[in-house]
């Protein structure tokens, strides 16, 4: 194992920068989706709340192996769009329902006194719910969305199956030449493990200097 380690260190590290891109680049993506949807949701409208309901049954009632083939091949029939992004478009799809789903709660958590006393003060609702119901909603979004990017981190290791050259997709051609498929699976899972302690300790550091407990925020 340790020479597998040392032989494959480089494209293990490279493949651990492709991970990290392809999780926060969908995740970005992810949030910006999540937050419409939420809004579609709480929306009186129910055109689109229906539009909503629809698309986060259809994401959570799928696996996402099944979402990301029918999107990456769909998506090169209509445009030329590189695996990179055409995987990280598929798992932004996925992970946004999800977080819609936490940006609801979120939001709905806020009493709605605060923004019943923010219109009174003459605010206009985009304005009442930018200053003040967003960024409570947020920082009590955080425990979820950390839990979140966590699943997003593991799911991207689904998006090799495109030929992006992430750690799974690095350990699948590393293996095929060392004949060793054990030791190379563990080598990367053991890369994914660092990264998910890291990124839980940071995720926990960002909680404690919010003072999310403090504020009820366990939405």
């Amino acid at each position: 194992m340790y020479g597998i380690f040392t032989e494959n260190f480089l494209a293990f590290m490279e493949a651990t920068i492709v991970t990290l891109k392809l999780t926060s680049v969908s995740l970005l993506l992810a949030m910006i989706i999540g937050l419409v949807f939420a809004f579609f949701k709480i929306s009186r409208n129910y055109f689109l709340q229906n539009i909503a309901n629809l698309y986060i049954t259809l994401v959570r009632g799928t696996p996402l192996v099944v979402q990301l083939m029918f999107l990456y091949f769909g998506i090169i029939k209509l445009v030329v769009l590189p695996a990179f992004w055409a995987g990280s478009l598929a798992l932004a799809i996925h992970a946004g329902a999800y977080i819609a789903e936490i940006f609801r709660g979120a939001i709905q958590s806020i009493n709605q006194g605060q923004m019943e006393a923010a219109r009174s003060l003459g605010m206009s609702y985009p304005l009442s719910m930018r200053r003040i119901i967003l960024p409570q909603a947020f920082r009590r979004a955080i425990p979820p969305l950390g839990n979140q990017f966590i699943i997003g981190l593991k799911d991207s290791s689904l998006v090799a199956y495109l030929g992006v050259p992430e750690i799974y997709g690095t350990a699948l051609y590393a293996q095929a030449e060392n004949f060793q498929p054990f030791e190379t699976y563990l080598v990367a899972g053991l890369y994914y493990l660092v990264l998910v302690i890291i990124f839980s300790f940071l995720v926990n550091k960002l909680e404690a200097k919010l003072n999310v407990e403090q504020n009820g925020g366990n939405a």
